[in-house]
């Protein structure tokens, strides 16, 4: 990892690319850098914080945050004292390791790399060159981006909500403000005062969550105001999270604020606006919060030059629906926010859909370059008495906000077998994992303790921590004091405290009777089995298969290519049957990889690296073993049952829309009236999601409709018009054609009556307050997209589904490609709706995640797992049913339940359910679940 570098230049071609970089002096040695903190401490010189967007300040000799990687200082050479003046060298002076050198200087490196990925970020929108916001003379008008340092534990009010007003000068003030506002699409959507004419994709999302989160903060009533053009929460689950913060008070007003005002006399800001109803209002808040836009930095377009890749107008990567990480470059790759805004998720996503796309052509060489690391020799503890090591986390203020931890703490020292007791500000940082291992030496711990969040997320690095120390693995317990108390318990301090200390002592208990426990090598069957051959299954078989491993394509119909099919274009107007066309070709060309089209899985056996899969194919069958399986199992248009659908020839879906644009029926050359309406059959009760490319999939039917008839009327009915990102061209294009837009209540529907082979359209207009009649000759229907019937799929592959029916990710954010099952990928249409491109980058990156399985020679079972004490066994076969995973089997002969360890994921069912304890689970002894209820009511005695 080379930080506080920059790439000069790049030469070369696809496979053969050399790579000019220039590392600045960071004038701090790493190697000899403790991270201790004292030269900061002394260092005399203070300066803008940028991490806490300039609201604190930081020294000339820094780390930007706590949790920077690698935790090591550095010194601003153009604020230092020393280098600017000759004097100081305090820093020198006090380093404890020797570590300061004054005499560091810049050097160049090449780099001899067969590709590259750009992913240089992004920097927020500046609003200071609106003058009319006052960002630069009221304090108390913020941005996104510093209400969200505001919020955070490290930020400059250590997570207090706070008016920064009265936080500045010798003597501030802590005065919480009652009543925020947020101001949307402050440098996007705007092609009059920034040319940033995009949406930027996340600014309603964040201000959502910003306005919930402020709410939990306040420790007295807050008013919260979101003021929007359209709130575009088109993400999975985040029109849920907008439902949510409606019904816990967040106001949404419809209007794009042009001023905020001072109060005479007060700190106070006063907006104006004009409401639904054309009245004008005006509203005085304590705070407002401008929601500013992603865009380019400067240094990322000196990269893209450097580069030679192409950028488009607003100056993010040049990139195409079919290739939508690849740069004009061949063998240059981008991703996240870089190739256009975008959301946590969609970032990760694209980000392991560019390691895919970079490394195919690269198959060749792999592992020609692969180094072994070095893992410490593994202590036995067999014979130790516990030496116990309990590291306690504030998580910022999730838990020190709530839980004293102090008291936590001390607590821990009282118990016995523990040795040592540490709380620390992010338990999980880099240098708090350093410090560990070194503790856990230096002080000869055996098992060790963290309380902090949940082992679902964080308990496999605590895991690596303990094999650096050079013990089992296995032999740390975690507390989850935030997720099962803070957060549970935010508003009694003294009970989770309490509760706080009662897990960490009953974490202890287990701990002193745990013991090493061993995993063993299988190997991996290395070829794959992707089910479903839409775009996605399509794009992720043949990238598995580019990489050299064979690939075994199941689809269920006659056809390749899915939804694809039936699509006409792009957002960006290219063209789909085209692309499909292609891709099939190349599937059926590629001999890596074998189609099985009208086929069906009727029979799934074994485990993550050794899967046995049994596929239907006519009168035929044939069982295929493979290391993983991909599910692109693809949605579907549902078929409404409201506005005469189904009843009246007028009113057709959005598919259908396509198919008479496609086949230029007579029906769209001469209709004159044509009337959209959309969210028929989503965001509902029922639905209660956004299938986010219907905005874009109506407008773009729209603007054809023009093309073809300049004169005739088209009308799109809306409740929030969702054409995220670069779509939103789109739609400013919609409107400077004459395509007329109306907004409309879903309390107050649209009404459809038929009307001879028209179909009558009323709608209320809100801006004049009246009710609108349309004739139409045709009425299109953005109908919900909903997933198939899976059911039977995702049983035989032991994969959940969420509630409404959609493929459930591992972790939204952190595994957005990958299932709980080991093994199993996901990506495409039944993960949730998406466009086209997002679903061909979540099938390279469902592919890559696959080649971390493929690549390797042998896998590592068991650990947590359970076996049966066969002695204890008397063959009820109880065990065998309540087991999720098939992971049991009766051995007749034996007369005993027996346990495949590859298959067992250590849930404990088969224990629970057992009359006579036959089955044992590793981790989770009688003995250490007795010390536990034990530790649990002591305290209550």
């Amino acid at each position: 990892m080379l930080t506080l570098s920059e790439v000069t230049a790049i030469e070369g071609v696809e496979g053969d690319f050399t790579v000019s970089v220039l590392q600045k002096p960071r004038y701090v040695d790493i190697d000899k850098c403790i991270a201790c903190g004292l030269c900061a401490q002394k260092c005399p010189k203070k300066v803008g914080d940028e991490y806490n967007e300039n609201l604190t300040k930081r020294k000339a000799i820094y780390v930007p945050y706590s949790q920077a990687v690698p935790l090591k200082y550095a010194i601003d050479a153009e604020n230092c004292i020393h280098f600017s003046k000759g004097k100081c060298g305090a820093c020198e002076t006090h380093c404890p390791s020797g570590a300061i050198n004054f005499k560091d200087t810049a050097r160049e490196i090449r780099l001899q790399v067969g590709s590259l990925i750009l992913a240089p970020g992004f920097r927020a929108f500046d609003p200071s060159r609106f003058d009319h916001y006052a960002y630069l003379g009221l304090p108390d008008v913020v941005t996104s981006l510093e209400f969200e340092r505001i919020l955070s534990a490290t930020g400059p009010f250590s997570g207090h909500l706070l008016r920064p007003s009265g936080m500045r000068g010798k003597k501030p003030i802590e005065k919480q403000p009652q009543k925020i506002a947020w101001l949307q699409c402050v440098g996007s959507r705007d092609i009059n005062r920034c040319d940033n004419g995009y949406c930027s994709s996340v600014c309603c999302m964040y201000a959502v969550k910003q306005a919930v989160m402020a709410k939990e903060h306040a420790k007295s009533a807050l008013d919260c105001v979101i003021f929007n053009m359209d709130i575009r929460t088109q993400g999975k689950d985040f029109d849920r999270y907008y439902d949510n913060a409606r019904k816990k008070g967040v106001r949404f007003v419809h209007a794009r604020i042009h001023t905020v005002d001072p109060v005479p006399g007060s700190a106070d800001l006063l907006l104006r606006y004009v409401a639904d109803d054309g009245r004008q209002q005006e509203e005085r808040f304590d705070m407002v919060v401008l929601s500013t836009g992603l865009e380019v930095r400067p240094d990322a377009i000196a990269l893209a030059q450097a580069a030679g890749v192409e950028l488009d107008r607003y100056h993010f990567t040049r990139t195409d629906s079919f290739h939508p990480v690849a740069t004009s470059r061949p063998g240059i790759y981008a991703c996240g926010a870089f190739a256009g805004p975008k959301d946590i998720p969609q970032s990760v996503m694209e980000a392991s859909a560019a390691a895919c796309a970079a490394t195919e052509a690269l198959a060749a060489a792999r592992h020609t370059r692969t180094r072994s690391v070095n893992i410490p020799a593994q202590r036995d503890v067999s014979r130790e008495a516990p030496r116990i090591g309990v590291f306690v986390c504030n998580c910022g203020i999730n838990i020190g906000g709530i839980v004293r931890v102090p008291e936590v703490a001390e607590h821990a020292r009282t118990l016995p077998g523990v040795v040592y007791v540490e709380e620390n500000l992010f338990t999980c940082s880099q240098d708090t994992q350093d410090k560990i291992t070194t503790v856990i030496r230096e002080k000869a711990l055996n098992r060790v303790v963290v309380a902090a969040c949940t082992p679902r997320t964080h308990e496999a690095l605590f895991q690596e921590t303990l094999i650096n120390a050079g013990l089992n693995k296995y032999l740390i317990e975690m507390a989850n004091i935030r997720n099962q108390d803070a957060w549970v318990h935010a508003e009694n301090p003294q009970a989770a405290t309490q509760k706080a200390k009662d897990l960490v002592r009953m974490a202890v208990a287990n701990a002193a009777f745990s013991s090493p426990l061993q995993e063993t090598e299988l190997p991996v069957s290395r070829s794959a089995l992707v089910v479903g051959a839409g775009v996605a299954g399509m794009t992720a078989a043949l990238s598995l298969a580019r990489h050299g491993y064979p690939v075994h394509l199941v689809e269920a119909s006659g056809n390749l290519g899915g939804n694809a099919r039936r699509l006409n274009k792009t957002f960006r107007d290219e063209d789909i049957a085209a692309f499909l066309t292609d891709l099939i070709r190349q599937v059926e060309a590629e001999p890596r990889l074998t189609v099985h089209l009208g086929a069906s899985i009727q029979r799934v056996d074994g485990f993550v690296g050794n899967f046995s899969s049994v596929i239907s194919q006519g009168d035929s069958q044939l069982t295929v073993e493979h290391g993983i399986v991909i599910l692109a199992l693809g949605a579907q248009e549902s078929k409404p049952a409201e506005y005469l659908h189904g009843e009246h020839a007028a009113v057709i879906t959005g598919l259908e829309m396509d198919e008479l644009l496609r086949k230029q029926d007579l029906r769209v050359q001469k209709a004159q009236n044509v009337v959209f309406i959309q969210c028929v059959g989503s965001r509902n009760t029922e639905r209660p999601y956004c299938s986010k490319v219907c905005c874009t999939h109506s407008i773009q039917s729209a603007l054809e409709l023009k093309t073809l008839n300049p004169e005739i009327n088209v009308y799109i009915l809306y409740r929030d018009i969702r054409t995220y990102g670069a779509r939103e061209d789109l739609y400013r294009e919609a409107r400077r054609r004459g395509v007329l837009f109306f907004r409309y209540d879903p309390d107050e529907k649209p009404q459809v009556t038929a009307n001879g082979k028209k179909v009558a359209v009323q709608f209320n207009d809100g801006i004049i307050g009246r009710n609108l009649l349309v004739d139409a000759d045709i009425l299109c229907l953005a109908a919900a997209i909903v997933p198939r019937d899976h059911q039977r799929l995702v049983q035989l592959f032991k994969v959940p589904v969420d509630s409404d029916g959609w493929l459930l990710e591992a972790h939204q954010k952190l595994q957005p490609v990958e299932f709980a099952t080991e093994g199993v990928f996901l990506c495409g249409m039944g993960h949730y709706p998406k466009p086209i491109e997002e679903s061909i980058a979540q099938a390279q990156a469902a592919a890559a995640k696959a080649l971390t399985v493929l690549a390797r020679q042998q896998i590592m079972v068991g650990g947590k797992v359970a076996r049966i004490q066969a002695e204890w066994c008397s063959g009820c076969l109880g065990c065998i049913q309540v087991c999720p995973y098939g992971a049991i089997t009766f051995n007749a002969e034996k007369r005993v339940a027996e346990i495949n360890q590859a298959l067992c994921k250590g849930c404990g069912a088969c224990a629970a359910a057992c009359p006579s304890e036959a089955p044992l689970l590793a981790g989770f002894s009688n003995r250490q679940i007795y010390a536990q209820i034990r530790s649990a009511t002591s305290a209550a005695a």
